[in-house]
């Protein structure tokens, strides 16, 4: 429903019940985006925060505490949370801790926080097992660690942090410090590295590849896009869809058959 700066969240989920990752759009959005498809907002079973930089929680406070979904962080990350200032509504009583490694089990779904590198008070990545399918996220990460491959390596369906085009961000407007801090090992992935980490790690389970939080000033779907797709190329890996996903509006819902509820 949002993949940026501007804001970010996803659903995932089967027909009948989901998750949110992530709650940086309007709940409105939320709530017009799932009734058109047919999903009910009323059927969502939690939101996982992936760290507390605004863009990732601004509407987390309304959602948990008027709407009383649970919302699942860490300690760290929830004191970063209701730290910010742009958090109006404060988590009180609607988050459930859990420490990085423990397996939630939510009905049919099993899920996993794995640590990743980037300047929040606490960063994590997730792994939602269904049956035998693995769906991982990976976004605002500085490079991909050991953690973060092993989850990756037995994912089926990835999204995964293609932010910036090195050249544009290098000739771009942001002040050198900035700059620095995007390029670094707590900041952001740029196009070539995810590109590179895909093609040098060819995976068996691997189909569909997502690529998420690309820069407005400094990347653009279709570098992004090129930038992935011709690494593969050049290894021979074949994908059944490589795509990247909309900044500031929402994504088609993409349905597999493997997900579908029963």
């Amino acid at each position: 429903m949002g993949s940026g700066s501007s804001g970010n969240c996803y659903y995932i989920g089967t027909a009948s019940y989901g998750f949110l990752i992530d709650a940086g759009v309007a709940v409105r959005t939320v709530k017009r985006e799932l009734k058109e498809h047919g999903l009910s907002f009323e059927n969502i079973w939690g939101i996982f925060i992936t760290h507390d930089h605004t863009d990732h929680i601004k509407a987390v406070g309304v959602l948990g505490e008027k709407y009383h979904i649970p919302v699942y962080v860490t300690a760290e990350m929830l004191n970063g949370i209701n730290r910010n200032y742009r958090v109006t509504e404060k988590l009180v009583s609607a988050h459930k801790l859990y420490k990085k490694g423990d397996n939630i089990v939510i009905r049919d779904f099993s899920i996993q926080a794995f640590p990743v590198s980037h300047d929040a008070s606490d960063c994590v990545g997730y792994s939602f097992d269904y049956g035998n399918q693995r769906f991982v996220i990976a976004t605002d990460l500085g490079f991909i660690g050991k953690e973060v491959a092993d989850y990756i390596a037995r994912a089926n369906y990835l999204v995964i942090e293609a932010n910036y085009d090195d050249n544009m961000l290098k000739n771009g407007p942001y002040p050198y410090p900035l700059k620095q801090r995007v390029r670094s090992h707590v900041g952001h992935m740029c196009n070539e590295h995810t590109a590179r980490f895909l093609a040098d790690n060819p995976s068996e389970y691997l189909s569909h590849v997502f690529l998420c939080h690309l820069s407005q000033e400094n990347n653009t779907p279709e570098i992004a896009f090129n930038t992935v797709n011709d690494a593969l190329v050049e290894k021979g890996i074949a994908l059944e869809l490589l795509q990247p996903l909309e900044r500031t509006i929402p994504s088609p819902m993409y349905i597999f058959k493997s997900y579908e509820a029963e």
